[in-house]
């Protein structure tokens, strides 16, 4: 199976650069913030996000050099991702993320807090530097997208009435929104026609929205090292996804279980068994095998190159997480 680090070759040099700046930009005069700031760097993870903006930037210029405008959005995207990591662990009282303490743990949830709204502070002025209006509004919206998204999945815990297309929505606040306007802003910057813009947005939502359902499916068929977190965490929570809807089209008695809070000592064991035994897992890889091609198709207009070969091997590399 493709790694994301072999995805990301083309800009392994792009992304070590990447990272030098954001640590010397983020912490510079804050001590603590700059030790919060080293931890979250130090972390690992797959720098999918600014990896995906430098690829299209590499995939849309011959220059040997990015446009120093081009590497500072990838900079800005990876801070607003960190940031919102950041907030999503302090909600979800995490204890760690990839194996590693979560900031609030490692300092308290003052820091943490402190830490995030920071990141976006940080965000925002070197995205206002952009100078380009377009841009700007594009990742503001993704700002607004994320505490959205973590509103409408906090008001709607254990409500087994919502709809599906309200999982949808939230689903892209979350995770598809910053993919979607950071591929589209870039395509901005690159003085791409309004086609082929809406292309690169389409692009970016269908990769998000298929990483956001596998990584729903991985909640019921992964373990806590595949996950970064305790398996089935989102269901004990109270959230709902895409195998849970699924199932309750087959078992509506998986509502009395949802709605009940998982109340008695068996019910989370018995919602797992509904989901797990009924046909969701499957619909739910299909849904995300949907997604995945659709974003591949999207950007077949690209010129041939090493990073169009990358941004294509992603939506396969998204879907093989579950095998």
């Amino acid at each position: 199976m493709t790694t994301a680090t072999e995805i990301l070759q083309p800009v392994e040099l792009d992304l070590e650069a990447l990272l030098l700046d954001l640590r010397s930009l983020i912490g510079a005069g804050h001590p603590i913030l700059q030790a919060a700031a080293e931890h979250l760097f130090s972390a690992g993870g797959k720098r999918l996000r600014p990896g995906i903006v430098l690829l299209i930037s590499r995939a849309l210029t011959s220059e040997k050099d990015l446009p120093l405008k081009h590497r500072k959005l990838a900079q800005i995207t990876e801070m607003i991702h960190t940031a919102s990591l950041v907030h999503d662990d302090v909600v979800d009282e995490a204890d760690t993320r990839r194996g590693v303490e979560t900031v609030h743990s490692r300092f308290d949830l003052r820091i943490a807090v402190l830490a995030g709204d920071f990141l976006f502070a940080q965000a925002s002025w070197h995205l206002a530097n952009l100078e380009n209006l377009d841009v700007v509004k594009l990742l503001s919206r993704v700002i607004m997208d994320l505490a959205e998204g973590e509103i409408k999945q906090g008001l709607n815990k254990f409500d087994s009435s919502q709809s599906f297309e309200s999982y949808l929505e939230k689903s892209y606040c979350k995770t598809a929104s910053l993919i979607a306007n950071s591929s589209k802003a870039i395509g901005v910057l690159s003085d791409v026609d309004q086609e082929s813009l809406n292309s690169l947005y389409f692009f970016g939502r269908q990769l998000g929205l298929a990483f956001q359902v596998v990584d729903d499916i991985l909640d019921f068929t992964g373990n806590d090292e595949q996950l970064g977190k305790p398996a089935a965490s989102d269901l004990q929570s109270g959230y709902l996804t895409a195998p849970v809807f699924y199932a309750l089209e087959e078992n509506p008695s998986l509502s009395e279980l949802i709605n009940g809070k998982f109340s008695k000592k068996d019910d989370l064991d018995k919602a797992l068994s509904l989901v797990r035994d009924s046909s969701a897992i499957k619909k739910s890889r299909e849904l995300a095998e949907k997604f995945a091609s659709e974003s591949k198709d999207s950007i077949s207009w690209l010129p041939d190159s090493p990073s169009k070969k990358a941004l294509l091997e992603l939506p396969e590399f998204v879907i093989s997480r579950l095998y």
